[in-house]
């Protein structure tokens, strides 16, 4: 592993800072929007582009590495990534904005295809699962330090806009001076969406509903944190919370997995996630402490539900179908979040700041009655034939999902009973 490590150190460095900056940007737009007036539903479109463009980015990237090559790719994209952000304090205006985001989420897109190519590249069916999980615990750390950057400089002002563009130029630096060979590329192959859902409708349906989460707390939390008065330092903090929570979380819940059937484990950790939004409303008004445990709290319930209904797919699927799945989930939980900053901007300004966890306890509680729905339809699949859990962060590509898919075959071909260390395995769930 240590050899691994060395060889991607330089990848890793460029994809810390490149989420560091990211984090920073998707707060200080949301939090820059309020600032200039504009409308909650305007705010949450432009966050919704964001996904959009990530969405677009990871169906289209592949076709354009296999044409130009890894490296140029990259280059290409980080520039584009770093003078879009600049562009944003030079033209005030929503619909501008909304297409830098879009160009913003495809660029995004597009690097962590070229990066997770080289990942995978360098990985074993031994080290891969171990490099996958310090890799989402490196970009998933930097996204909550970059929400503490937010207090370097005033929001209105530009400073955070150009320290954005720096830290994503500087990305580029580690990997165009890396002496490592770029790796060769193949897109995942490709499995029908309706085939798919009828292997594990609840899979789909879950990676959907926790895009559309997971969308409007990385879209509108930062607006929904100004709106309820909170200073700067708290916004911070608050949105910086919500990712330690995801990174803190995903370990123990998939150990909780390993032992239960795994659809009962995703209606605990959902039905949790919307008990908390609900009482969040009240919890609030009452303590700014226990609004910031609040966010700590669904981030941690909410993040790990991705890697939940992952593996519950994988357990409805021969091991050689996971790879040819993966674009879908991706799919899936993308256009989840591509609608959800809008929904829950819309009921923000329907009633107010306290929308957003009203939002968020609507859609876990959707997905728990779903699971409780398919478990009176089909009967679990014995404990001993199930898969691995692997965390898998929210901003996952469709390279790094067929990682996931990856791991989980080569633990099945070389029959290990147990996962990596760093990996959770996740054992006892039926189809559905």
């Amino acid at each position: 592993m240590r050899t691994v490590v060395k060889t991607t150190g330089a990848l890793l460095l460029s994809m810390g800072l490149l989420m560091l900056g990211n984090g920073l940007q998707g707060s200080l737009i949301g939090l820059r929007a309020s600032l200039e007036g504009f409308s909650t539903q305007i705010a949450g479109l432009l966050m919704s582009g964001y996904f959009l463009g990530f969405l677009a980015g990871s169906t289209l990237t592949s076709r354009i590495v296999a044409q130009v090559g890894h490296i140029r790719v990259f280059a290409a994209l980080a520039s584009l990534a770093s003078s879009m952000v600049l562009l944003h304090p030079v033209f005030i205006d929503p619909w501008l904005w909304f297409g830098m985001r879009l160009v913003s989420g495809f660029c995004i897109a597009g690097l962590f295809i070229v990066a997770e190519s080289w990942l995978n590249d360098s990985a074993s069916n031994a080290t891969r699962g171990q490099l996958l999980s310090l890799y989402m615990v490196i970009t998933t750390g930097a996204m909550a330090c970059g929400q503490l950057l937010l207090n370097l400089a005033d929001p209105a002002s530009y400073e955070l806009f150009i320290l954005i563009s720096v830290l994503v130029s500087l990305a580029l630096l580690p990997i165009l001076l890396s002496v490592t060979p770029a790796p060769s590329f193949a897109a995942p192959e490709h499995m029908s969406l309706l085939r798919l859902y009828r292997s594990s409708p609840l899979g789909i349906v879950g990676c959907m509903g926790t895009g559309m989460s997971i969308g409007a707390m990385f879209g509108m939390g930062v607006i929904y944190a100004q709106q309820s008065g909170l200073p700067l330092s708290q916004i911070a903090l608050f949105m910086g919370l919500v990712f330690v929570g995801g990174v803190v979380l995903q370990w123990p819940i998939g150990r909780f997995s390993d032992r239960l059937d795994r659809r009962r484990v995703i209606f605990v950790v959902t039905a949790l996630a919307a008990l908390n939004a609900l009482l969040a409303v009240a919890i609030a008004k009452a303590s700014p402490v226990g609004q910031l445990a609040v966010a700590f709290v669904c981030g941690g319930l909410a993040f790990p539900m991705y890697s939940l209904c992952v593996a519950h797919t994988n357990d409805a699927l021969e091991p050689r179908q996971m790879v040819a799945a993966s674009s879908n989930l991706v799919l899936a939980f993308g256009f989840g979040a591509a609608i959800g900053p809008s929904l829950a901007a819309a009921v923000m300004g329907a009633v107010g700041p306290d929308g957003f966890f009203w939002y968020l306890g609507t859609v876990h509680a959707a997905i728990g009655c779903f699971a409780l729905y398919r478990m009176t339809r089909r009967s679990a699949v014995p404990l001993d034939e199930q898969g691995l859990c692997v965390p898998v962060g929210s901003a996952a590509s469709r390279v790094a999902m067929a990682m996931v898919q990856e791991t989980v075959v080569g633990q099945a071909d070389e029959g290990s009973a147990q996962p990596p260390v760093v990996v959770a395995a996740a054992q006892g769930d039926g189809k559905g």
